[in-house]
């Protein structure tokens, strides 16, 4: 597996009393969306979702996504939280003219199966605030699929919307699981009254590390159809404790689901969030980390997939 080098951006520091009471900045970074000279990251310990300049090293706001308080306690934060791992980019649909960012809990356990919608405007800008979402019409189809439920990623793909299982060690299967997109919009505007099967799941390996196996954490959708991805070797046997991270890696899928590429980081970031675009020699990416300690402001990061046409990348 060859390497690809990173480079440390800038931490993700919030404005003087953003969070009254806490350290300015955030330290679970989880998800990413581009948008324009913005950087949208959800965390997974927050109810809100952060905004962070890309055009200079300013500190980014919070918008907050659901009311309330987390307790400060790492433990108990931690059994309290919504988890969301995942946040997509939605194309306008009816109510939304201009599009949307929808945030998605991981599933994982019972109080994470919530998700949350963000109108944008025509800058892109975040202009409604957070409408929550029952998430289970999609999740409770999917716990029986896999042993522990664990939604990490979530993107639109052409006509379809994707969403990214993590495996662990213990069950290190991942998939993909494919909807029709519309579908999904029409149940974001009128909760279903019944489940939402996928119209397919597909089951990539991702290899592993020292028997640790490369898990996804994250998806970004390529104008070609293929997708994107971030994914880490993390040593945990569950969906709920974290483990040591042994590296991180980014890679493509195409159309089918089969892997395309993968690329080992040089340094062995918990990278949670990706967001990726095409330019004339490959990919270049955006990554935001995740360092499982409170202490430690998540950080934003940036690598490249380059030295060879776009089409042959992933061959």
């Amino acid at each position: 597996m060859s390497l690809v080098a990173v480079t440390e951006l800038r931490e993700l520091s919030l404005s003087a009393g953003a969070k009254a009471g806490s350290p300015a900045y955030l330290s679970a970074a989880s998800g990413l969306v581009q948008l324009g000279s913005n950087a949208y990251v959800i965390a997974d310990d927050e109810l809100h979702l952060g905004v962070f300049p890309l055009d200079g090293p300013g500190p980014g706001r919070l918008i907050r996504i659901f009311d309330g308080v987390l307790p400060d306690d790492r433990g108990e934060r931690k059994r309290q939280k919504p988890d969301f791992e995942s946040l997509a980019l939605l194309p306008p649909f009816q109510g939304f003219p201009h599009g949307g960012l929808l945030a998605l809990g991981s599933g994982s356990r019972p109080n994470r199966g919530r998700g949350a919608l963000l109108g944008l405007d025509k800058h892109g800008s975040v202009h409604r605030p957070g409408h929550g979402l029952d998430l289970s019409p999609i999740l409770a189809p999917l716990s029986t699929v896999f042993a522990e439920l664990n939604i990490e990623g979530a993107v639109v793909a052409g006509d379809e919307f994707c969403l990214f299982q993590r495996g662990n060690r213990r069950h290190p299967e991942n998939a993909i699981m494919r909807y029709p997109l519309s579908r999904i919009l029409a149940a974001l505007r009128d909760p279903p009254t019944d489940i939402i099967e996928p119209a397919a799941i597909h089951r990539p390996d991702l290899g592993s590390i020292d028997g640790v196996p490369f898990c996804f954490t994250d998806a970004s959708a390529l104008p070609d159809g293929s997708i994107a991805f971030c994914a880490v070797a993390e040593d945990t046997e569950d969906a709920y404790r974290d483990g040591p991270c042994l590296g991180g890696a980014v890679g493509i899928v195409g159309v089918d689901g089969r892997l395309l590429s993968l690329q080992r980081l040089d340094r062995p970031f918990k990278v949670e969030g990706i967001s990726s675009r095409t330019v004339a020699d490959g990919l270049e990416v955006l990554l935001v980390t995740d360092a499982d300690d409170p202490a430690v402001p998540a950080m934003l990061l940036s690598t490249s997939m380059t030295g060879r046409p776009m089409h042959s990348l992933c061959e």
